[in-house]
């Protein structure tokens, strides 16, 4: 899939914000241990990757009730819902200089595509890469296995357009307004789940 880099500067995609607080001590302590274990930016992207979807479990699978946004408290309670485990990637992939952002679908439920809601992935450009790779760090499950891959995507759910379900071609140096309204407004998981966007 083409993205459109909502913002043309490339610089956009390595900058912080109050959710991807890379500048934050526990993301730029993780990631220099993760940079440790790989050296070289394709090994360190792949295994922060793996890192944000297999350690952090998304908290519809875990149960987990407690709501986290900024990148370094998903770090911290080791919890996040798709958008917040996207922010804690792309803070780490920030943290070490590699160009990301977020971008987003529109998913609706296993079996005939209602209750349609916003799902949150990332996009990472690797040195000396012309294009942007769509990699999902939601965290797999029975039915689910997204892997980190440049060339042919592996994401989380496939969409299908016959059902009514959307991939965005926006990519977002920020967080939408939208599914950052809905972490933030939300109290707890359960209200989280009334809040989710249906549309960007």
């Amino acid at each position: 899939m083409q993205l459109i880099q909502q913002n043309p500067d490339i610089h956009a995609y390595l900058a912080s914000d109050e959710a991807i607080d890379h500048w934050h001590p526990l993301v730029q302590e993780t990631a220099e241990a993760l940079w440790d274990a790989t050296g070289d930016a394709y090994s360190y992207a792949k295994t922060a990757f793996e890192f944000v979807r297999d350690t952090i479990p998304h908290s519809a699978d875990s149960g987990d009730p407690r709501v986290a946004w900024r990148a370094s408290d998903v770090l911290a309670t080791r919890n996040g819902i798709c958008y917040a485990k996207a922010h804690a990637l792309v803070a780490l992939l920030r943290a070490q200089g590699i160009p990301s952002g977020l971008c987003y679908q529109l998913l609706g439920d296993d079996g005939d595509g209602a209750n349609a809601v916003i799902h949150g992935l990332v996009a990472v450009r690797l040195p000396g890469s012309e294009s942007w790779a769509r990699v999902d760090p939601r965290g797999n499950k029975p039915g689910v296995d997204a892997q980190f891959s440049l060339d042919a995507e592996q994401l989380a759910f496939p969409v299908r357009p016959e059902l009514g379900e959307v991939d965005y071609p926006e990519l977002y140096a920020a967080p939408h307004p939208a599914t950052l309204k809905a972490l933030q407004g939300s109290a707890d998981r359960p209200e989280l789940w009334r809040n989710l966007p249906t549309a960007l």
